[in-house]
C-alpha cells in the first residue's frame, strides 16, 4: 500500500478551489462535475501535475454533492446523481426541515467520501500490483469488459448502449493508425488527421446540448427561487451517530463505483433500497426520513472513490468524469494504469491525498457556505448560458489550440440531442473513445504475439475469465427482468 503524502500549500489551495467551484456547478440544474472538469482541463495543463489533478478531483467531489442542494430545496436534481436524494430530502424541506436535510446531505457526503477514499487507498495499489502481471490479451479483455459494462448499465436498452458504444469506438479509429502510421477515416481533410479530442466531444455531448435544451424549454428570465438557510455544525455529530447506514452505503457506493460504467445513480438507489429494507420504519421512507438522505449521499460520494480504483489501477474509466481525469493524466505526460504506480508514485499518492482533502473541504464549505451556493441556484439562465458557452469555447481551444476543433462541439451537441430524442444513452459515447485505443492496440499486439492466432484470447486463464464473465453479463442483461437495468432506468427517469 502506498502512503499518503502531505500536499503542498498550493495543492491544498487548488483542491479547495476545485471543491468550491464543483459545488457551484453542481447546484446549477443541468450542469454537473463532468462539465466543470472539462472546462478546467486547460488550466490544469499549465499547472504542476499534482496541483492540476487536485483541482479536477476537487471539482469531481464537490460537483457530486452539489446537485443535492436543488434536489432538496426545489425537487430538481442539479445532476442525475442526486435523483435519489429528493425522495426524502424534498419531503423534509416541505415539512420545514430543509436545514436538517441539507446538513445530513453535506455530512453524509463528506463521511461517505472518506469511506470511498479508504477503499481507494487500500484497494487500488493491490489491484495495480496484480495488473502488472497483465499482458496485451488481458488489457484487451479489460477494455472489452468496460465497453460491455457501460452498455449494460446505460439508460434504455442494452442494445442501444452497445450501438452508441460502437459509434464511440468508430470515432476512436479516426486519425493516424498507431501501428502502420497512415491516415485513416480522415475523409481526406486535415481536420481529422489528429483524430477527435475528448474535450470537444464531451463539451458538445453534455454542455452545449444541455444549453440548447434549456433555451428550447424557455423560462430563461426566471431564477429558481430557492430559500437560503444556515447549517449548524452539530449536524455532523447527528449524522455520524447513524454510522451503520453510512458505512453500509459507503461500501455499496464504492463497490458499484468500481464497476466500470455503473455510476453513482445506481449506487444511490441500491443504497436507498438497502437502508429502507434494514429500517425499523420502512414506511417512513419517501415521507422525509433522514436515513434516506444519508444513504444516497454517502453512496454518491463514496462512488467517486470507487470509480478511481479501476481508473488509476487499470486505466479503465469508471464513468465519464474519470474518463476526463484519465485524459488529463495523459495530457500531463503520464501513462495511466499499473505502471503509474511504479513509475510515478508521487502522482498517485498526490491523487489519494487530494481526494481525502477534498472531502474535508466539502464538509467545511457545505456547512459554512450553503447560502452562497443557493444564491448561484437563483441566477437567471439568460445570464448563465452565455457565460458557460464562452467557457466551453475557451476551454476547448485551450486544450487543442485549434480553431477547427471548435466545429466538433456543435456537431456533437446536435448528435446528443438526436440520441436523447430517441432515448439513446450518452455515456458510452464518452467512455468508448477513451477505451477504444486500449482495445485496438492491445488486440493487435496480442495477434502479433500469437502470429495472428486468435486462440491466444482463450488459452490464457485471466483473459478467458474476463471475456467469459463479460459475455455472461451481456447475455443476462438482454434477458427480461434484469434488476440492474431497472435500477439504472429508475435513477435516470
Amino acid at each position: 500500500m502506498l502512503d499518503l503524502i502531505p500536499l503542498t500549500l498550493g495543492q491544498v489551495g487548488f483542491t479547495a478551489l476545485g471543491v468550491f467551484m464543483g459545488i457551484i456547478i453542481g447546484v446549477m440544474p443541468g450542469l454537473g462535475p463532468l462539465l466543470g472538469m472539462v472546462l478546467l482541463i486547460p488550466f490544469a495543463m499549465y499547472m504542476e501535475p499534482v496541483a492540476g489533478l487536485s483541482l479536477l478531483i476537487g471539482v469531481f467531489v464537490g460537483g457530486t454533492f452539489g446537485g443535492a442542494v436543488t434536489a432538496i430545496l426545489l425537487r430538481i436534481p442539479g445532476t442525475p446523481i442526486a435523483a435519489a436524494t429528493l425522495l426524502d430530502g424534498y419531503p423534509m424541506a416541505q415539512q420545514g426541515r430543509e436545514r436538517d436535510a441539507l446538513g445530513f446531505a453535506v455530512a453524509a457526503s463528506a463521511v461517505g467520501g472518506f469511506v470511498g477514499g479508504l477503499y481507494l487507498v487500500l484497494g487500488a495499489p493491490i489491484l495495480a500490483s496484480f495488473a502488472l502481471k497483465f499482458a496485451p490479451p488481458e488489457y484487451f479483455a479489460l477494455a472489452f469488459a468496460g465497453i460491455v459494462c457501460i452498455a449494460i448499465v446505460s439508460r434504455g436498452s442494452t442494445i442501444k448502449g452497445l450501438i452508441v458504444g460502437c459509434l464511440g469506438l468508430l470515432i476512436a479509429t479516426i486519425g493516424i493508425d498507431p501501428f502502420a502510421f497512415f491516415y485513416r477515416f480522415n475523409m481526406e481533410t486535415q481536420w481529422l488527421i489528429g483524430g477527435i479530442g475528448i474535450v470537444p466531444l464531451v463539451l458538445g455531448l453534455f454542455a452545449v446540448s444541455e444549453m440548447l435544451y434549456q433555451i428550447s424549454a424557455g423560462n430563461l428570465d426566471k431564477g429558481a427561487g430557492a430559500r437560503s438557510v444556515m447549517l449548524p455544525p452539530s449536524i455532523v455529530i447527528d449524522t455520524v451517530k447513524r454510522w451503520i447506514n453510512i458505512l453500509r452505503s459507503g461500501s455499496i457506493g464504492t463497490f458499484i463505483g468500481a464497476l466500470p460504467g455503473a455510476g453513482s445513480v445506481i449506487a444511490a438507489f441500491v443504497s436507498y433500497a438497502a437502508a429502507k429494507s434494514s429500517s425499523k420504519e420502512p414506511e417512513s421512507f419517501g415521507q422525509g426520513n433522514p436515513d434516506g438522505v444519508i444513504a444516497t449521499e454517502a453512496a454518491n460520494n463514496a462512488c467517486c472513490g470507487g470509480t478511481l480504483i479501476p481508473s488509476l489501477a487499470l486505466a479503465l474509466p469508471g464513468d465519464p468524469c474519470t474518463a476526463v481525469l484519465l485524459a488529463a493524466i495523459l495530457l500531463l505526460g503520464f501513462i495511466p494504469g499499473p505502471q503509474l504506480f511504479t513509475d510515478s508514485p508521487e502522482v498517485i499518492t498526490g491523487i489519494f491525498s487530494s481526494y481525502m482533502a477534498a472531502n474535508v473541504f466539502l464538509l467545511i464549505f457545505g456547512l459554512l457556505l450553503v447560502p452562497i451556493f443557493v444564491w448561484f441556484v437563483n441566477i437567471r439562465k439568460v445570464f448563465l448560458i452565455p457565460v458557460i458557452f464562452v467557457l466551453c469555447v475557451v476551454g476547448s481551444f485551450g486544450v487543442t489550440n485549434s480553431l477547427q476543433d471548435l466545429w466538433f462541439i456543435p456537431i456533437f451537441a446536435i448528435l446528443a440531442l438526436l440520441l436523447m430524442k430517441f432515448d439513446y444513452p450518452l455515456a458510452p459515447l464518452t467512455i468508448a473513445p477513451v477505451l477504444g485505443p486500449i482495445l485496438e492496440e492491445n488486440f493487435r499486439r496480442s495477434l502479433i504475439m500469437s502470429a495472428d492466432d486468435v486462440s491466444i484470447f482463450f488459452t490464457r486463464p485471466i483473459c478467458t475469465t474476463i471475456l467469459v464473465i463479460s459475455a455472461v453479463a451481456l447475455i443476462m442483461s438482454l434477458l427480461p427482468g434484469n434488476a440492474l437495468k431497472r435500477f439504472s432506468q429508475k435513477g435516470t427517469n
